[in-house]
Formats: structure tokens, sequence, C-alpha cells
């Protein structure tokens, strides 16, 4: 056919928490690559996601064990902390930004009934749209928990958890491309998120390549991710043939950008090198 190329399709494992695009970043998986695409399932068609940068934290307060009935008040309780800093958190909300999102879930809350805590902890995400602002709102959320921890008397320790994902910067000129092909496809009404929402290692790709992420609609609309209805209507034959069909699209993008020529891809650089972060 003439066409000069590589397309290399990357097994990527671990995106949810573990960052695993990130160390094939690091150890050079991307060095070389010209553009790179994947898709993802969801409620909506969108070309053009706003996906949130994140940081995980571990919180752990260690206050001392004693008798909760016999000797409450030789006890430090450290589940006291744990409650108050998740506490604390929830009063920040009036003052984060709409589109700042922290969320926990308590892995940690004590032994027996009548031993107060001597242990308890958190596990945490944090997002926001760029960096600047996840490290302001880090801090913000560190703040209320060294805050639980001098209140109940405990001492706390807080781990950064794995990498921090950054928000995710689409390639228009690739997103424009996908867009045609999926309309020639029989599907119309692509948008872009102007709100963000979920987050993935995917935006630290964007951030050395030229990418795109859209997100395909499966099922009606009405079943949102990480629920138990949405995970039954991706097991369905007419999800995976949506799956199938964006496939397709995404193929056929790339053989725009292989028989594109210099000219093309001159347009993928030039609007990868003029994003706005």
């Amino acid at each position: 056919s003439g066409i000069t190329g590589t397309i290399t399709v990357m097994g990527t494992p671990a995106e949810e928490g573990g960052g695993g695009k990130i160390f094939m970043i690091e150890r050079g998986a991307f060095d070389g690559v010209d553009i790179a695409i994947m898709a993802h399932p969801n409620p909506h068609e969108i070309a053009i996601p706003f996906c949130l940068c994140i940081q995980e934290l571990e919180v752990h307060f260690t206050g001392k064990a004693a008798h909760a009935a016999a000797f409450p008040w030789e006890g430090v309780n450290a589940l006291d902390a744990a409650v108050l800093a998740y506490t604390n958190v929830s009063v920040l909300r009036q003052q984060m930004k709409p589109n700042w999102r922290v969320h926990a879930v308590f892995t940690n809350g004590g032994v027996k009934p009548n031993i107060i805590p001597e242990k308890a902890s958190l596990h945490y995400y944090v997002r926001a749209p760029t960096r600047e602002e996840l490290d302001v709102l880090r801090e913000k959320v560190i703040a209320c928990f060294h805050a639980a921890a001098q209140a109940t008397g405990c001492s706390v320790e807080i781990k950064n958890v794995g990498k921090i994902y950054e928000n995710i910067k689409s390639n228009q000129v690739l997103a424009d491309i996908y867009v045609h092909h999926m309309n020639s496809l029989g599907i119309s009404g692509i948008q872009n998120e102007t709100e963000g929402t979920g987050s993935t290692d995917m935006g630290n790709v964007s951030h050395v390549v030229p990418t795109i992420h859209p997100l395909f609609l499966v099922g009606s609309g009405k079943e949102v991710n990480h629920t138990r209805e949405f995970t039954a209507i991706a097991n369905t034959p007419e999800a995976h043939a949506k799956t199938l069909l964006v496939g397709k699209a995404l193929c056929f993008t790339c053989i725009d950008v292989l028989t594109g020529g210099d000219t093309l891809m001159k347009e993928i650089k030039d609007a990868f090198d003029n994003r706005n972060y």
C-alpha cells in the first residue's frame, strides 16, 4: 500500500490506582511514539474528556488502647481522630471549588468495641483540574488531618500512595479525526466535557505525546461507571459490538495519521506544543 509507520498495541495494567502508564513513560515505552490513543466506556459520547489530577493519601492515626468501660480515660481514641478528620474534610467542602473532588473510606477503625482504638486509618483520593490546584487542595486536606490529631491527642502519619495522575490534555486535531470517523459509522452527538469527572494515568501520557482518550456510550445513558448496573450493561453483546465499532474509529484515525504525511503530523504536533495547561 506504500504506507510506512508502526502501530504498537500496548498492554497498560494497573490503571485503577497503580499508575501503570506512568511507569511505562519513565521506562521509555513512549519514546519515539508520535501519538497515543485509547477509549473507555461511559454513559455519554465524549471526544475530549475533562479528567482531573489525582493524589492518593493514606492517613494513619495512633492513640493509646485502654478498656473502654473500665478505664476509658486512660485511652487516646484513634477512631475519634479518624472520624474528626473525615468530618473536617466534609466541613471544608463549603470552601472547595466546584471541580475539586475529595473522597475517602475508613480502612481501620479498631479491634473490638470494648477497647479504645489505638489505630485508625483512612484512604483518601484528592482531585483537582491542575497540579497547581491539586497542591493547594492537598494542603487544605492535610491540615484537616493534623487538626484532628491535635484535638484528640493522637499522632498522625500521612503517606502519599503511588504516582500523581496528571490532568488529560486531548489533542484537538486527533479528536476531530476520531469524531469524523464515529460520525461515518453512524454515531452522532459526540461532545466535549466541560467539568471534571474521573482520573486516568492516560493524562500523564498526554503530557508527553499527542493523545486522545474518548469516552463512548454503552447502555441507555442512565447506567454510570462503578455501579452494578454499569457492570451488567458492559457485559452484553450490545456493549461488545459498540466497543468493536469504537475500535474501528480508532483504527481509521491511525490510518489517517499514517497516510496524512508531514502536513497532518505537523498539525498534530503543533496542537500538542500549543496546548494550554
